[in-house]
């Protein structure tokens, strides 16, 4: 079944916005927190970025750690990580990371897999700063997330919960790019992708970590899909379609 590319484009790609909107946030009241919101959705376009080269597209790549996979059931977001990576080239020196505070309290599993524990927690700043300050990071770049579905759900629920507001931010998810490259392979997992990569997996499960690796992954498959003659987004999206 084909699908309409630019539909496919506007669900999962994050369009441009000004810059000029992410001045200073620190120490904002929430009332500040939410016009910053406003006015990203305001402003948040997309339809440049389906036509920029590959080799000019500037993405973050992030990951999230929660405390389950289901926020509708009261499980939580943690910590949030991200790098840049400006046309295929990651910029090692900007990156973003941020634990958030969580009122419940972790599970022993929860604290083995992410080595987060209950009084780092307490003490992390409020989720709806930790989102406003991400953004602020992110401002007009393409989002990228490996296997992007958890990701989403989650800073839906939260935009929602927090601000009222949807989550306008549109996510590429790195399978696209698999799929394209290499329909062969079945796999999952990131570590998995790493090691098919030869990529060193380093601080698994920490959020930071995991976006550092998935923008490898991201730089590699952006090259494999030049290669097959893929020169945009838009190529993407009509390959997928066939």
């Amino acid at each position: 079944m084909r699908f309409d590319p630019l539909i496919q484009f506007m669900k999962q790609v994050q369009g441009k916005v000004n810059s000029s909107v992410y001045a200073s946030l620190q120490g904002q009241s929430s009332a500040q927190q939410l016009a910053f919101i406003r006015q990203l959705e305001k402003e948040a376009r997309s339809e440049k970025a389906l036509s920029i080269p590959l080799n000019e597209l500037n993405v973050v790549v992030f990951d999230l750690e929660t405390t389950g996979f289901f926020p509708d059931q009261g499980d939580e977001i943690i910590s949030i990580g991200a790098v840049k990576v400006k046309g295929g080239k990651i910029q090692h020196d900007e990156t973003f990371y941020s634990l958030a505070r969580c009122k419940q309290v972790l599970s022993a599993e929860i604290k083995e897999l992410t080595g987060i524990q209950d009084e780092e927690i307490a003490e992390a700043p409020e989720l709806s700063k930790v989102l406003v300050d991400f953004y602020a990071f992110v401002k007009g770049d393409v989002l990228v997330a490996h296997h992007a579905s958890h990701e989403k759900k989650f800073l839906q629920h939260a935009n929602w919960k927090l601000f009222r507001k949807k989550f306008i931010h549109r996510i590429v998810d790195t399978s696209f790019l698999y799929k394209i490259a290499e329909p062969q392979i079945e796999l999952v997992r990131l570590e998995d992708f790493c090691d098919h990569c030869d990529i060193q997996v380093v601080e698994r499960h920490h959020a930071l970590g995991d976006a550092k690796m998935t923008a490898e992954l991201w730089s590699i498959y952006i090259k494999k899909i030049q290669d097959q003659g893929l020169k945009c987004l838009h190529d993407v999206y009509e390959r997928l379609a066939r």
